[in-house]
């Protein structure tokens, strides 16, 4: 059986996060035939771009191919006005053209998109989106991400910053609670009581201590919460509505067909069953249709995505 030495055959999805770069070569059916995991080189650029090259000349000998399309997610956004990588919080990154550099590198055109982008392409291509028209990926991780894909297709936006919910005010800010929703905590994009100071990670710990004292990790707090602890039943509970309120938001004005969770925070199985019913007291609508689901993906899903930036050839 002749190998197949073109592009048509394999795509490349690379994932280039602050701390590890990884990578998989992908078939067009989706499976995958090779991966790579390696340390990023952080605060240097040269050695990032040497790093990437030498992934994308490792996994075609791996996968027995040459000139493989090769897709990247990056923290951060590509600025439609330079060209140039902006918002990262890898910030050797920001102000470079990394897609230009890069397919100078590599000699053949490279695609870059946001790492939470790449998320919700994977999952509307061949995960728990699958089939959807419309699909809303969130990230609950370090940061509060999400991208929106139409028809198979990522919507960026003139701006590239579609599906930025998680720099929003918190909707429907509960002050009667007692819960100090307004004017919330500082963000460090230099507003308050954005939705990413409650529902990243280190916002779901950031309010636990607020409201009990106590340094707790997210999982700490779940665990707890599960065994009767009060506080943490009642953190469980806050962060729950207010992720309720904050998709509701989404609803309303996109109406997605499906939105998929992703990120560490999305490993909490409560938030699939409970935050939909929590949705008619927020959602304009007499009935819901919207599915909530968690990543079928999982951590896989932003390097998957990145090989999907290539249509199938």
């Amino acid at each position: 059986m002749a190998h197949d030495h073109s592009s048509s055959g394999i795509r490349i999805g690379i994932d280039l996060g602050g701390t590890k770069i990884a990578a998989v070569a992908m078939r067009n059916d989706g499976t995958v035939c090779a991966e790579q995991r390696i340390r990023t080189p952080r605060g240097d650029y040269r050695a990032t771009l040497a790093a990437i090259a030498q992934i994308v000349v490792s996994l075609e000998k791996a996968a027995n191919c040459s000139g493989a399309t090769v897709g990247i997610g990056v923290p951060g956004a590509v600025s439609a006005r330079t060209g140039t990588i902006k918002n990262a919080n890898s910030e050797w990154l920001n102000g470079r053209d990394l897609r230009g550099d890069l397919g100078h590198f590599l000699d053949r055109p490279v695609r870059t998109a946001n790492d939470a982008d790449c998320f919700a392409i994977s999952e509307a291509q061949d995960g728990a989106g699958a089939g959807a028209a419309t699909v809303f990926g969130i990230i609950l991780g370090t940061g509060c991400g999400g991208g929106i894909v139409i028809d198979g297709k990522l919507l960026t936006g003139p701006n590239a910053i579609a599906g930025e919910w998680g720099h929003n005010p918190l909707p429907w800010p509960d002050v009667a609670a007692g819960t100090a929703e307004l004017p919330g905590p500082d963000c460090y994009c230099g507003k308050t009581g954005c939705i990413e100071t409650f529902l990243s990670g280190p916002g779901f710990a950031a309010r636990h201590k607020e409201q009990s004292g106590q340094s707790l990790t997210p999982e700490q707090i779940v665990a707890q919460a599960r065994q009767g602890n009060a506080d943490c039943g009642d953190s469980l509970g806050r962060y729950i509505d207010r992720l309720a309120r904050a998709t509701a938001s989404v609803i309303n004005i996109l109406d997605p067909h499906c939105i998929v969770l992703g990120g560490g925070m999305s490993n909490i199985a409560e938030l699939v069953t409970e935050v939909p019913r929590l949705w008619p007291r927020y959602v304009f609508s007499d009935r819901i249709d919207t599915v909530l689901s968690a990543a079928r993906h999982g951590d896989a899903s932003g390097v998957r995505g990145a090989a999907w930036l290539w249509p199938a050839s």
